[in-house]
């Protein structure tokens, strides 16, 4: 980890003094061109200052006016010129006569000698203005003035010349300064990043940035190889996870949802509820995309704080699949069982009569036995469509015959499709819990007649089921609780959970549940679902 540590660190120093270094450049390239066009201007402003000063000094302007000696006035102009230069530290200063010939000179050879500047044109047409040219002495900046007699008549020209600094001659007079500058920034720059490295190992948890890359590559990849589909947002409901299970079980396309907001992908999303309300939600059976889905809706937590939310959940539609034959066997193994009790029971009756000499009974005995179970084999065969139900029926109704109750089922019923939201064994659990609480609510009733109704009604609209007993019945106290999980009024264990499956189920079908009971009298559950 020690390495690990080293190695971030010397990356992030490395990167700060690179970034330092080519800041300080950049900038240093700025500062120094700024500086050159100001010093430019204040030698400009300056040079203007004092050619302006010459240009109207009296003997300057009466020397230039009068008739004497080139020799004469050139003497006495340049000893006066050369004392103002001096102190003005100008590195020229030249007056020329309207012949363009230098009357003073810092080097007296050029004192005689024609100007032939290209620039100075404009000044012996009275004109005043600064320019910058190239000369012996490098970049220089020049003053040009016109000198004016008292006549007002043009006798000469005053030219001031100061020389620009090298970058050398700048940087070398603010050293001092680029070198406590410098000093501070790789300093300051060197502890800033001592100080972010520390605080990013932190907060990537000590990990180098290429094990982090593989990290999220192997996450991904893990994610992608589940069976169940995963999802996940943060607080601001974009996409974190979306993995191919997620994307194949609910039927969306695409390949890059990470980044996304959940809504533009599953507008009728539930995810974003875990935010809002902070609770897990476990076990909450959808139907999405003709798949039944078992999903689990978590929020997730860092430092106590919830950052996100992640919802897991699998295809239960080949578990259903599976479920559905095992249910249908399990129903036709008890019917035949019960079945196989009741051909007991007959072949002993029939075989009593035989032995008594009562052959007529006996055959009358058979055909009435046929055409019952003609006509409740072809009722079914005709009207409920699906065969495991049929099944699950003659199981019931068979069943009720040993317990001494007789189970009738509506002779208008008819069952030819079940909703698309609900599948086999989720009708199967309906039903049956509600035909055996139908028994249990007669089972300790002493009355002569025990009867359980069965109906079931289907449109193109909607379907009903109907059970309904003339047993016990349920306090009105208790109507509120029956569906909830665990509440039973019956002294066993393991009930009470009957009737939460059976709410349960009516929701997932968007069904509506009516109970009506009368203590002592029986009780009718009615089920509607809308198709």
């Amino acid at each position: 980890m020690k390495t690990k540590q080293i190695s971030m660190n010397s990356k992030i120093m490395s990167l700060t003094f690179f970034l330092i270094v080519f800041s300080l450049l950049v900038a240093g390239i700025f500062v120094l061109g700024n500086i050159m066009k100001t010093k430019e201007k204040e030698l400009g402003t300056e040079a203007m200052l004092i050619a302006r000063t010459v240009g109207k000094l009296p003997e300057i302007r009466e020397q230039l006016a009068s008739n004497r000696s080139f020799e004469k006035k050139s003497a006495t102009i340049n000893q006066t010129v050369e004392g103002i230069r001096v102190i003005n530290k100008a590195d020229y200063i030249v007056v020329l006569d309207m012949e363009h010939r230098r009357l003073s000179h810092p080097v007296k050879s050029m004192i005689g000698q024609t100007s032939n500047t290209v620039d100075e044109n404009a000044a012996f047409v009275e004109h005043y203005y600064i320019s910058k040219a190239k000369g012996e002495i490098g970049s220089v900046v020049r003053a040009f003035v016109p000198v004016m007699s008292e006549e007002h008549k043009q006798v000469g020209v005053v030219i001031v010349g100061y020389s620009l600094p090298t970058v050398f001659e700048i940087i070398k007079s603010i050293q001092n300064e680029i070198i406590i500058a410098t000093m501070l920034s790789l300093f300051f720059g060197a502890w800033g990043a001592w100080v972010l490295g520390r605080h990013m190992k932190k907060q990537m948890f000590g990990l180098e940035p290429h094990e982090i890359a593989r990290l999220y590559v192997e996450r991904t990849e893990t994610f992608n190889a589940m069976h169940e589909g995963i999802i996940a947002i943060d607080k601001e409901n974009t996409v974190t996870i979306f993995n191919k299970k997620a994307r194949q079980i609910l039927g969306v396309e695409g390949d890059d949802f990470i980044g996304k907001k959940i809504y533009h992908i599953l507008p009728d999303t539930r995810l974003p509820e875990i935010l809002d309300y902070n609770e897990p939600v476990y076990n909450k059976e959808l139907f999405i995309n003709q798949h039944s889905i078992m999903s689990n809706r978590v929020p997730i937590e860092v430092n106590n704080e919830t950052v996100g939310a992640i919802a897991i959940f699998q295809d239960r539609t080949e578990v259903n699949k599976l479920a559905e034959e095992l249910t249908g066997v399990q129903e036709f193994v008890q019917a035949l069982r019960i079945q196989n009790h009741e051909h007991k029971n007959k072949m002993h009756t029939i075989a009593g009569l035989l032995q008594l000499g009562h052959y007529d009974q006996a055959l009358a005995y058979i055909v009435k036995v046929k055409e019952q179970q003609d006509d409740i084999t072809n009722f079914l065969d005709e009207r409920i469509k699906n065969q495991n139900i049929s099944g699950l029926l003659l199981s019931k109704i068979n069943h009720g015959k040993e317990l001494g109750i007789e189970v009738e089922i509506d002779m208008n019923s008819q069952l030819s499709y079940l909703p698309e939201t609900l599948a086999f064994n989720d009708f199967v659990i309906l039903l049956g819990n509600l035909i055996e609480n139908a028994f249990d609510a007669l089972l300790n009733v002493e009355r002569e007649e025990k009867h359980v109704l069965i109906s079931i009604d289907q449109d193109e609209h909607t379907l009903s089921i109907l059970v309904e007993d003339n047993g016990a019945g349920i306090p009105n106290d208790k109507l509120e609780q029956i569906f909830q999980n665990g509440f039973t009024t019956k002294a066993q264990k393991n009930h009470g959970i009957g009737l939460y499956l059976i709410d349960g189920i009516v929701k997932k079908g968007n069904g509506t549940i009516d109970v009506s009971s009368t203590p002592g009298e029986g009780t009718s559950f009615f089920i509607t679902f809308y198709l």
